[in-house]
C-alpha cells in the first residue's frame, strides 16, 4: 500500500518516500517543561505516536527524536518577556533544572498512560548548548546575523523565500503583529542568542563568542534535530501554531547554515478546541490527564476520543463528548474480550484498515472499519485482525490487555471461590455484590470465574 501524508510545505497530500530505504528520521517538537501539560498539549504526542506507529506498520524502522525545552522559551514567541523556566523556578523556589525534571517526569507519566511510545532520543536544550553555539557561528560566518544590545539576531531578509512554510505575506506584516522593531532590521528577524539584562541574574546562562547569554528558542530545535537526524531528514511534526513563527524560523536558519533542504515532510496537527475555540485558561476546557482521571475517565478514553477526528482539523472537546467516547471505547473492549482466537487474520478487513490509515492517517474511517469488523458475525480472524489494527491505534485492544483487574478485585474473586467450594452461597453472593460495586462482574464457567468490567 502507499502511505500519503499532507505536507504543509506543499499544501497537498504526497506519497511518502523516505530518504533511506526502510528507515525514517522523525523530529517532534516537545514540551517546555515549566508546568503541567494539559490535554491540548498531549494531543500533539498522540498524533506523533499515531504517525510513528503507521510508519512502523508499513515496515519502516523509525528513529524519533523529541526535544525538551528547558531554557530559552520566552513568554512571548517574539523574543520578548521572561524565560518560562526562569519564571517557574523563581515562583516555586527551585532551580530551573529541578523544575524541568519535575515536570518532565510528570509528562512521561502522562504519555505512558496514553500508550505513547517513547522516542529513541529525548534531547534537552541545556545539554546541547555547544551545538547551538556552533550553528550560530556558522550562520555568522555566512553573513546571516547581526548584533543588537539584547542579542544576536538572524536577518530574515537574507534568506530567500522566508515564510514559504506559512505562506507569509512579509510585506503585508505589520511590525506590531510579531514584535516591536526595537533594534531589529526586519519585523520578522528573530533572536539566535540572547543577552541577560544583567549578567548573573539568571540561573541558566553560558559563555559564548558573543558574551554571556542563553539560546533563542528556535535555534534549539535546528541544532538538535540536525545532530541526531542529519542536515536533511524525513518528517518534522508539531502543532499548527508552530507554522508561522517557530517552524518558519527553523527552516530559515537551518537551510541558511547548510545550503540544503531541511525537512521533506512537514506534518502538523490542529487544535483541541472548547466551544469552537482553542482550549485555554480563559476559554475553558483546559484539563490535565490526572484531572480527567479524577472525573472517572481512563487515559485511553481520551486517546480514543482524539482518534475519532482528523488530525488536520480542530476537534471540539467537552466532558459530555468525552463520555460518549468512554461508552464507545468500553463497548468496543467488551466485544473484543468475548472474541475467540482462531489463529487467522482477515485480509479483507486489514486491507480496508490499511487503505484508511494510509490515506493521511484517516482515523475516523479506520475506527469505522474496526467497528464493522467486530460486529461482523461471519468474519473470520477477528481477534488477530484487531491486534494488527491496534498496532497502529494503540488503544490496548488485545484481549489479554483489556482485563486489567485490580488486586482488590482479584482478592475478592479468590475469596468468593473459597466460599463457593464450602457451599457458603450467602457469603459468595455478598462478595459478588462487593465486586459489582467496584465496577466488575463475574461469569461462572466450566473453566472457572471469568471477570468482566461493567
Amino acid at each position: 500500500m502507499t502511505l500519503k501524508l499532507y505536507n504543509t510545505l506543499t499544501r497537498k497530500k504526497e506519497i511518502f518516500k523516505s530518504i533511506r530505504k526502510g528507515e525514517v528520521g522523525m523530529y517532534s517538537c516537545g514540551p517546555t517543561v515549566y508546568w503541567y501539560q494539559h490535554i491540548g498539549n498531549l494531543k500533539a504526542y498522540i498524533f506523533a505516536d499515531l504517525l510513528r506507529r503507521t510508519l512502523e506498520f508499513e515496515g519502516y524502522k523509525v528513529k524519533q527524536v523529541i526535544n525538551i525545552t528547558d531554557v530559552g522559551h520566552l513568554t512571548s514567541d517574539a523574543d520578548e518577556g521572561e524565560d518560562k523556566m526562569e519564571k517557574a523556578a523563581a515562583k516555586e523556589g527551585k532551580t530551573a533544572q529541578e523544575v524541568a525534571k519535575f515536570y518532565f517526569d510528570l509528562f512521561k507519566e502522562d504519555i505512558k498512560k496514553l500508550n505513547i511510545q517513547e522516542p529513541e532520543i529525548w534531547c534537552r536544550a541545556t545539554e546541547h548548548i555547544k551545538e547551538q553555539i556552533s550553528l550560530i557561528k556558522k550562520l555568522e560566518e555566512k553573513g546571516y546575523t547581526y548584533r543588537t544590545s539584547d542579542g544576536i539576531y538572524f536577518d530574515t531578509s537574507k534568506f530567500k523565500n522566508y515564510g514559504k512554510l506559512a505562506r507569509l505575506n512579509i510585506e503585508g506584516l505589520k511590525a506590531g503583529k510579531r514584535t516591536d522593531m526595537r533594534e531589529k532590521r526586519n519585523k520578522t528577524d528573530f533572536a539566535l542568542w540572547k543577552f541577560p539584562e544583567k549578567v548573573g541574574t539568571r540561573q541558566q546562562e553560558w559563555n559564548s563568542p558573543w558574551g554571556v547569554g542563553f539560546p533563542g528558542w528556535h535555534i534549539e530545535c535546528s541544532a538538535m534535530s540536525m545532530k541526531y537526524l542529519g542536515e536533511t531528514f524525513d518528517i518534522h511534526t508539531g502543532g499548527v501554531d508552530h507554522i508561522p513563527v517557530h517552524h518558519t524560523n527553523e527552516i530559515a536558519q537551518s537551510e541558511s547554515a547548510t545550503g540544503k533542504k531541511f525537512v521533506n515532510y512537514w506534518v502538523h496537527e490542529n487544535f483541541l478546541t472548547f466551544k469552537g475555540e482553542k482550549v485555554s485558561k480563559s476559554k475553558g476546557g483546559l484539563y490535565t490527564l490526572p484531572e480527567l482521571e479524577e472525573k472517572g475517565f481512563e487515559p485511553l478514553v481520551y486517546r480514543y476520543f482524539i482518534l475519532t477526528g482528523s488530525y488536520r482539523k480542530p476537534i471540539d472537546f467537552s466532558i459530555e463528548i468525552l463520555k460518549n467516547s468512554q461508552t464507545a471505547y468500553e463497548r468496543l473492549k467488551n466485544i473484543i474480550s468475548e472474541l475467540k482466537d482462531d489463529k487467522e487474520v482477515n485480509d479483507q478487513y486489514l486491507k480496508e484498515f490499511r487503505e484508511a490509515i494510509d490515506d493521511d492517517l484517516n482515523t475516523p474511517e479506520a475506527l469505522a472499519v474496526l467497528w464493522k469488523l467486530v460486529r461482523d458475525k461471519d468474519a473470520k480472524g477477528k481477534l488477530n485482525t484487531v491486534r494488527e489494527i491496534d498496532r497502529v491505534l494503540g488503544l490496548k485492544l488485545d484481549k489479554e490487555e483489556i482485563i486489567e483487574v485490580p488486586k482488590e478485585v482479584k482478592k475478592l474473586v479468590k475469596e468468593r471461590e473459597e466460599a463457593r467450594k464450602k457451599k457458603n452461597w450467602k457469603e459468595a453472593d455478598e462478595i459478588r455484590n462487593r465486586i459489582i460495586k467496584l465496577g466488575y462482574t463475574i461469569d461462572d464457567t466450566d473453566e472457572g470465574a471469568k471477570i468482566k468490567k461493567i
